[in-house]
Order: structure tokens, then sequence, then C-alpha cells
């Protein structure tokens, strides 16, 4: 029996949205619509029909739903609303109180609404949209698939921070992680790349503008990047990752900013763009690195660098690594620093790269290591939408 599922990601002025056929999997259509709270606001939806963008005003989020479904309806990918069998939210925190996917009810929707502090501006942007279908479709069931949820598998020593205990008690200081979904998909997807039944040590690299890595061992998280919040571990496009604590404090001081102007500082003016200069983006940065620009060629070794540092980190704590997985934008699509990054681990850990398949490689599944490597090393696109899809199936019982 085929059921249509809707996969939704609500940000605090867009919401993006794939509708499956499953238990195909297939996408039947998927869009954005963009600068929610404007006059001009965008709407764009992409089906075997073709695309259809127009400006429009979208003056919130209940508006940019009725929009979605009203174009569902009139570019005939659906027939009738009744088709939508359950959707699928994408949480960003789930706290300590989800270690899987959960039902939004009541009693869910109110536990993420205690961890707006932990994400204000995820998690309540994430309700708002949920709310919003909602009130258009009262009778359909919605789910909550949580990016920390994955990482619940962690021990408290490597969840806590080495602060006072109550901080974590009192405040739930702790580390949570992120892209919890996308780690899971690429440890379920990577199962067909290991030579033995158990004792498998994979090191997922989700590396996009935002980026972070996971420790895995036999399909359970043990250790990951991000922190109590996704401004933690390596460089990204715009965060500065990893840095001492005490570098917010001196800044402060030196520069006459606030904590929180510092804080916004660290989340979206530094990593690549802060050290560039040039952008955040990694085709900008190897455009002027090709050029000679030293800011930028010195942003992108930094970002290498902390790459290989957590693979490192990662290798020494799972005691080995059979698989190396790299995905999401920079990492399913730049065979340029797949192959840097595995250069620093050569002679380390006996990485061999297979060049004449990994640099033209682009968006695609496939083996990147030679037959000699040590390690194998593999190109995973992830695909956080088709796991909201599928745990909207598992857990509303539509199978």
């Amino acid at each position: 029996m085929s059921i249509k599922v809707m996969a939704v990601n609500a940000g605090s002025s867009s919401l993006k949205f794939k509708l499956y056929d499953m238990p195909s999997e297939k996408v039947i259509c998927k869009g954005i619509a963009d600068r929610i709270g404007h006059e001009d606001g965008i709407f764009k939806i992409e089906s075997a029909k073709g695309e259809k963008k127009f400006i429009v005003p979208i003056p919130d989020h209940a508006v940019a739903v009725q929009l979605l479904l009203d174009n569902l309806l009139s570019e005939g990918i659906i027939a009738s609303l009744d088709e939508i069998g359950g959707i699928g939210h994408r949480i960003v925190q789930g706290g300590s109180y989800f270690a899987d996917s959960a039902v939004l009810d009541k009693d869910t929707e109110d536990k993420i609404e205690s961890l707006i502090p932990l994400a204000p501006l995820h998690n309540a942007a994430h309700l708002i949209g949920f709310r919003a279908f909602k009130k258009v479709l009262p009778q359909v069931g919605n789910v909550a698939v949580f990016d920390t949820a994955f990482h619940q598998t962690m021990a408290p020593t490597d969840y806590l921070y080495p602060i006072p205990y109550e901080y974590y008690t009192d405040y739930g200081i702790r580390r949570y992680g992120a892209h919890g979904t996308s780690h899971h998909y690429l440890a379920l997807e990577a199962q067909k790349y290991y030579d033995k039944k158990e004792g498998n040590r994979l090191i997922t690299c989700h590396l996009g503008s935002g980026a972070s890595l996971c420790a895995i061992l036999d399909g359970k998280c043990v250790a990951t990047s991000m922190g109590l919040t996704p401004l933690g571990g390596i460089m990204m496009g715009t965060r500065c990752g990893d840095i001492d604590p005490s570098v917010m404090s001196y800044a402060c001081a030196c520069t006459g900013k606030s904590v929180e102007e510092m804080y916004q500082i660290f989340n979206k003016k530094s990593g690549l763009l802060g050290v560039s200069g040039v952008s955040n983006d990694t085709r900008d940065i190897l455009a002027e690195v090709e050029k000679g620009n030293k800011m930028a060629i010195l942003a992108n070794d930094l970002f290498i660098r902390r790459v290989v540092d957590f693979i490192g980190q990662y290798y020494a704590r799972l005691g080995g690594c059979d698989v190396l997985v790299f995905s999401a934008g920079i990492g399913e699509n730049v065979g340029y620093y797949r192959e840097k990054i595995c250069d620093q681990l050569k002679s380390a850990f006996g990485i061999e790269i297979d060049n004449e398949i990994n640099r033209p490689l682009r968006g695609k599944e496939a083996v990147i290591s030679t037959k000699n490597s040590k390690i194998k090393v593999v190109v995973i696109p992830t695909d956080e939408e088709v796991m909201i899809a599928r745990d909207t199936m598992r857990l509303l019982h539509l199978n």
C-alpha cells in the first residue's frame, strides 16, 4: 500500500519540504517557502511536472503551509489532502529527553518548547512549523525527528564537560551534538562496506557549511564533535568551532563588545569567512587559493587540519577505524578536500586514495580508497529527509 509522507524542516524564515511516496521512498515533490514574514516571500516547488517559482507575500508559517498544500492540489501532485498520511519534522535539539524520534503529541511539544533556550532560533521555528501544519491538517499525525537523538548513546565521559557537575544537573549543560539524523543515515548505509559482523569502527564526516564528525561503534555513536550547540567542534563556514573558552572574555575586553555580540561573531563571522576575509563558501575559498591569496590559503589549511585532528582523535577513541565516510555539501562534492584530508592521514593510518576515482566524484556513492588502503574510504551522499520519512512511517504505524 502506497502512503504519502511529508518531511519538513522549518527555519525561522523558511520552510523546506519533501513529499515521499512510501515505502518506495520515491520523492514526489520538493521545495521551499523562503523569506517568511516578508511581502516578497519566495515559494518554489519541483515535481515531475516541472519547477514552479513565484514571489508572494508570506506573512507567517501558516500561510507558507497553506501555499504548499494549495500548490500540491493545483499542480495535480495529489488529488486530495487525505492522501498525506503523516508529517515528519526535523527538530534540532531534543536534549536528554529523546534517544529516538517521537510522536509529536502535547508532551513532546512541551519538551521541545522547554529546550528552546538550548536552540533558540531552531526549536522555536520548528514548533511554529509544526503548529502551522497541525492547524491546517489536524487529522494527520506528526513525528519529531531529533538531530541530537542518535548521539544519546554517548557515555558520560564523552558528553560531560569538566565544569562543576551541578551545571549539568541543574542546567543541562553537556555535549548534545547535531547532524545526528545524517550520521545515523550514514551509519546504516556504511554497513555494506564492513568485512566483519561486529566490532565495526566507523568515522563519519558530515562536511558542509555546518560540519561535524562522529565516531560510531557497531552502529552506535560513541563521540561527536559538536557540543552544547552546533558552534562546537571543527572550524566551519562561519563558525569558529572549539576554541579556548577564555577567548570569549578576552575578546570582549579588547573590543568592548558584549558577550552576546561576540557569540554572534563566533557563530556568523568566524570560521572560513572570518579567517579568509573572503567567503564562507569553499568554492570561493578555493578560487582565491588558486590566485595565491594567503589568507584564503591559511583558512583552507586550518579547516583541513581541524578535520584531520578530529579523525585522529576518533581513531584513538575507537581503537582503529574500518570505514571512513565523507558526506554533505563539501564531503560529497569536493574531491580536493577528501584528497588533502586523507593525504595528512596517510603516514599515520595507512590510508591510500585512488584519485582517478576521487577527484571527479561529485554527489555519488563510491569507494575512493585503493585496495591497499588500511582503511576503506567511502563517499556516501546523506539523506536526512528520507530518515525523517522512515521514522514517520514507523512511529505512526503506517507500514
